[in-house]
C-alpha cells in the first residue's frame, strides 16, 4: 500500500464514523392550534410537556422551532408522520428537515 493510500483510507473511514444529523423544523402558520403542535411534539417526537410547550412557543414567536435532531431517515419519517396527522386533522402544519 502506498503512503497516500493510507491517508485516503483514514479519511474515508472517518467520514463514516458518525452519520450526519438532520434537524426537524416546525414552521408557524395561522391555522394550526398551539395545543395540536404540543400534542404532535409529545406523541411523535417524544418530548415532555414542558419541552413541547417551549418548542411550540418558539414556533409561535420566531416562526420556526426545532423538534429534534435525527438521522436522515428518522428525521424524514417523523416529519412525514407529523404532517400526515396534521392533514388528517385538517391543519396545514409544515415540517422540514435540514442538515445540522
Amino acid at each position: 500500500m502506498a503512503q497516500g493510500d493510507s491517508a485516503l483510507k483514514d479519511r474515508h473511514d472517518a467520514a463514516y464514523d458518525t452519520p450526519r444529523k438532520y434537524k426537524v423544523i416546525l414552521h408557524n402558520d395561522d391555522f394550526t392550534p398551539m395545543e395540536f403542535v404540543v400534542e404532535i411534539l409529545i406523541r411523535i417526537f417524544r418530548k415532555s410537556q414542558a419541552e413541547a410547550v417551549d418548542i411550540m412557543l418558539s414556533v409561535h414567536n420566531s416562526g420556526t422551532g426545532v423538534a429534534g435532531e435525527y438521522s436522515y431517515d428518522m428525521a424524514h419519517t417523523l416529519a412525514s408522520k407529523a404532517m400526515r396527522l396534521a392533514r388528517e386533522s385538517g391543519y396545514p402544519l409544515t415540517l422540514s428537515c435540514q442538515p445540522v
